[in-house]
This record gives C-alpha cells, structure tokens and sequence, in this order.
C-alpha cells in the first residue's frame, strides 16, 4: 500500500486520505455494520428517496437528493453514493467529511471509501468498453446528437438561477469561497455547456481527406475515442474542472470513470444526477469515491487506456509511471507575473494582483504564486496597496476561506524558511485568522505576501524554496530594474512548471521580449493581465510539457479525449492491370 499512488504522498490538490482513522485531509473513516454494508451494497433508489423524505426539498430541482443548506447543519450528515453500471451504492466503509468552517458543526457528509475488494463491478465495468468506444465517426453516429442535446439541457439548466444557486452553494459548503467565486464557477461550466449544444459535438469529431496517388485511393483522417477513460480530479473547483474534462471525455465516445476528491464529491454526485435527468444513460459514467491506491488499482486492472489527471506533480508522476505514460496531466503550477516598466492604471493592477494571488485563499492552479515587479511599481507605491487591499478581505464573506491542503502551521512554516533568506521581508500577512473556528486539519491564515531580492532568489540554494507552489494565500515579491530583466527571464527560465502567467505591459518591446522568452501555456499580456483566467472561450493548460492536458476549448477536447486514426480507401483495380514482377 505504501508503494500504491498516494500511499505516502499528501497531494497540493488532489485530496487524498492516507491513514487508518482521522486522516491528514481532515476525514474519519468509518467501518459500515454487516447489515448497513450489505444494504449499501444494493442499488439504492430507496436510499434517494428516504433522502427526498428526511429532508425538505421544496424549491429544490427535482433530481436533487441532498439540500445545501442542510449540509454541515443536520446532524445526520448527507451519505454521497457510487454509481457503477448504471447503479447507485455504496461501500463498506465511508469517510466522514468534516464542516471546513466550523469544527465544531455537525459534518459535511459521509462519502464511500470504496476498498479494493470491492472494485470488480467497476472493473468490468470499463472492461466491458471496447477500444474503439461507445461511438465513434464510424458507429452509433446519433450518440454525438444525443450528447448535443444532453449538453443543450444541462448548459440551460445550470443557466437557471435556482439551479445555478443550488450548485454554488454546494460548492461554497464543501470547499468555502466567495459566493462570486463559487457562482463564476457554475457560470464558466454553464456556458461550456452551452457552446457544444447542437451540432458541435459532431463538429468535434470532424474528418478530413486527402487525395490519394491513383483512382479510387483517398486518406481519411479521424478522431478516434480510446474506450474506457479515467478522470482524477482535484478538489479546488468541484464542478468546473470535472464537468469539463468529463463531458469531453463523453462527447469523444469513451467511457470515463469520474474519481472525484472526497471533500467535495457530493458536487459532482449531484451533477451526475441532472446529467440524467437531462437524457444521459445512466451506464455511460461510473463513480467512484475511495482513496488514492484504490484508484491506482482499478486504473491498472480495468486496463483503462487514458486517465486524466489533474492535481500534484508528485502524484503525476507516479500515475505516468505505474501506466507506462498513458496519462494527460495538467499538475502543479507555479505561476509568475511580471510587471513591465510601463506604470499605469495602478488601482486596478493592485486589485487584480490582489485577485490573483488571494481569490479563492490562493487554492486555484493558476493563482499568482510570484510577482516580479520593475521597481518603477514599488516607487509608484504598488506594494502599499496590495497590502490595503488584502486587509479588507475577510471570512465573514469568504475572501479568506481555509486552506484544505495545508495546516496553519505548515504556511507560517514556509513563510518563516523564505524569511530566512538575507534581505527577505514581510510585506503583510504572515499571521493566523483571528477568532475562526477552522478545523486544525486545515489553513486559516492571513493573505500573505514576502518580499525577497531577486538576486538572492537566484541563488540555488534559495531558489527551490522561493518557487515551491503553496496552495494557499501567499506569494513571493520581488523587484528589478531596467538592467535586470535577464535575471527575470532567467527565472522563468529555471521554473519547473508552465501554467499560467502574465505580463501587465503595455509596452510591445518589453511584452514582445517576455514572450519571446518564456513558455506558459496560458498567458496573458497587456495592463490588464492576469493568472486566473480559465474560462471556457480559451484553452487553459500547460505548455512546454509532452504530457500536457488542456481543457474547456475543441482543441483541448480533440487533444486530450481522442487520437488520430488514418483510414486509407483503395477500391477501384484498373481493369488493364498485369501482375509485375516480385520485388
């Protein structure tokens, strides 16, 4: 076990629980009796609808089995389910997910942690799936129909405000944010919905010809599905990332078996749920909440040919390792901003460098890890006001929320280390919430923002802990002039990791001269640029990477869900061909 993927790993994003009873991502587990394991076991549309009757669901949508504002309330907390085969249940074991606002609340929810021996049904499951998919240009063609109309559906149903307020306060409850934050989400996934409505499905599955050397010959290039498909997904954006990752996965014809993070799996529980009620067959995605090595082993013995991951770059690793590379990863991002000599517009740079680095308490891949700033900023009193800014943010309205990856103590750990380095300072933060009652399991610390000298950065033996990613809010500052933009471009340079960045100048010399130089596969340039744009209008995903996944755009879809088939038609033999000679 300790060898499996995530045995011994504590994950930046994916949440995984690696111990016996309270474990390090804040869940107990519990042991189910014989006759509650031997009922959970069974499909369970009862359970569902004892759900519907415990609970008052008025006002809710009718597919919904749990009610928001119960979750962390009641004191029986919600029970999230598996589906496999088209078949709800459960396991034999469950986690308890704690109330990440309040340690002192009545739970989340409890959520199966499926054990190895009870993988089979998932295992044949997939197994079942041939390579060639559930559809493809060439069978079951009215599956892309039917998935432009599922997608139709769902893109106006998360376009309800009632709907779209169920999933954001979901989200809120699971992984606490910003009510704005959470509704962005819904938003962003509503209308990636609404863009493969139609026809665009097909679309995606676009072929093309080419003339071939005689009469009757002609190439055809296709997109081919791969079959049974994984999909690991972090906890940061409950809804977005899987929804995304998951119905190109569908629209492409495979077979995806969703592995969400346990802390908010009842999101996409609750997704899966409306995807039904919107026509989906209830085969088509298998659910499995458990830990990492149980993952690992159905990945392994269902021989799943492509799993997608999103999370740490340790846990990539490993599953590119144990699958002999069959993975798309979008993994760690230590994510640089740099700020031209060009000042201007100075409120909103500090608001959206505020934005970047704290939205969300910083748990966001994209979020701004460093800012480089020519000193022309820190004269024009930049750092004041990113410092004025971070102070109005507040857990009252969740621009600060908990840190679910990191405790209180491992932060102000790191943040003391960078301290260490000659010439460090603390620009703000660096001190826990006042009066939270955040689990101990978790973060609860100020926005946090060290400044350190871009030479010393440099230096090797600072420069590791200076671009270590913290999922948390926090950043690395520094400044340059107007001599020292090769030691920027040296930076980037030596960073291990290449999500996303921005370069807020207008200035086309300085502008051109950074992009020209760096890699990041999401970035943005100009006075307005940011970190955190993942939206559904643009790829979002790493560059420079052979591994790379990209997400929410055709592009990404075709990349990351489907593979490149040649189907060469030689039909017609000239009715004055002779048989030459053998060569």
């Amino acid at each position: 076990r300790g060898r499996s993927l995530l045995g011994s790993i504590r994950s930046s994003r994916l949440s995984i629980s690696d111990d016996l009873q309270t474990t390090s991502g804040g869940t107990t587990r519990q042991a189910v009796g014989s006759e509650m394991m031997l009922a959970a076991l069974k499909p369970a549309p009862a359970t569902a609808a004892s759900r519907l009757c415990r609970r008052s669901l008025s006002g809710l949508p009718p597919w919904a089995t749990l009610d928001p504002a119960a979750l962390g309330a009641d004191r029986a907390p919600y029970a999230v389910s598996n589906i496999v085969a088209g078949e709800w249940g459960g396991s034999s074991m469950t986690l308890t997910i704690p109330n990440p606002l309040d340690r002192d609340a009545p739970a989340v929810c409890t959520v199966p942690d499926t054990q190895e021996g009870e993988l089979a049904p998932f295992v044949d499951s997939l197994r079942s799936v041939p390579k060639s998919g559930l559809h493809n240009p060439l069978k079951n063609n009215e599956r892309y129909l039917q998935y432009g109309e599922i997608s139709r559906k769902a893109g106006a149903a998360l376009s309800d405000p009632a709907i779209a307020d169920f999933f954001a306060t979901s989200i809120q409850r699971t992984v606490p944010k910003s009510y704005a934050q959470a509704m962005g989400e819904v938003k962003v996934t509503a209308d990636f919905l609404n863009n493969f409505a139609g026809d665009n499905v097909r679309f995606l599955a676009r072929s093309f010809g080419v003339p071939g050397d005689h009469y009757g010959q002609f190439s055809h290039g296709h997109r081919w599905p791969f079959g049974p498909v994984a999909i690991v997904a972090p906890f940061n954006f409950p809804l977005e990332i899987p929804v995304l990752q998951l119905m190109g996965a569908l629209f492409m014809g495979n077979k995806p078996v969703l592995k969400p993070a346990e802390k908010c799996s009842l999101v996409m529980e609750q997704f899966l749920h409306l995807l039904h009620d919107c026509g989906m067959d209830r085969r088509d995605v298998d659910l499995l909440n458990c830990q990492g090595p149980v993952a690992e082993r159905l990945i392994l013995d269902a021989d799943v040919k492509l799993t997608q991951f999103t999370g740490s770059s340790r846990v990539a690793d490993r599953l590119l390792e144990v699958t002999k590379g069959k993975v798309k990863i979008e993994d760690a991002g230590f994510d640089w901003k740099i700020l031209g000599p060009d000042v201007g517009d100075l409120d909103y740079v500090a608001w959206q460098c505020d934005q970047d680095a704290y939205a969300c308490a910083g748990q966001k891949c994209s979020a701004e890890s460093i800012l480089l700033a020519h000193e022309n900023w820190e004269e024009a009193g930049l750092f004041d006001r990113l410092k004025a800014n971070a102070a109005t943010r507040s857990l009252d309205d969740l621009s600060v929320a908990p840190v679910l990856t990191h405790t209180t103590a491992d932060i102000l750990d790191h943040t003391s280390r960078i301290l260490e380095i000659p010439g460090a300072k603390l620009l703000f933060g660096g001190r826990e919430l006042d009066g939270h009652k955040i689990p101990e399991v978790y973060g609860a610390v100020e926005p946090t923002a060290v400044y350190v000298p871009l030479r010393e950065m440099l230096k090797d033996e600072n420069f590791g802990v200076c671009t270590t990613e913290l999922f948390a809010p926090f950043q690395v500052v520094t400044t340059f002039g107007d001599d020292e933009v090769c030691l920027v471009l040296e930076a980037c340079e030596r960073m291990s990791h290449h999500l996303t960045a921005a370069v807020v100048s207008n200035d086309v010399e300085f502008q051109t001269t950074v992009l020209a130089n760096t890699v990041n596969g999401t970035t943005y340039a100009g006075r307005r640029a940011r970190t955190t744009g993942a939206p559904q209008n643009h790829w979002f995903g790493p560059a420079g990477d052979a591994r790379g996944a990209g997400i929410g755009t055709p592009e990404a879809i075709k990349l990351v869900w489907s593979c490149h088939r040649e189907i060469i038609l030689d039909t017609v033999v000239p009715k004055d061909w002779t048989q030459p000679k053998a060569t």
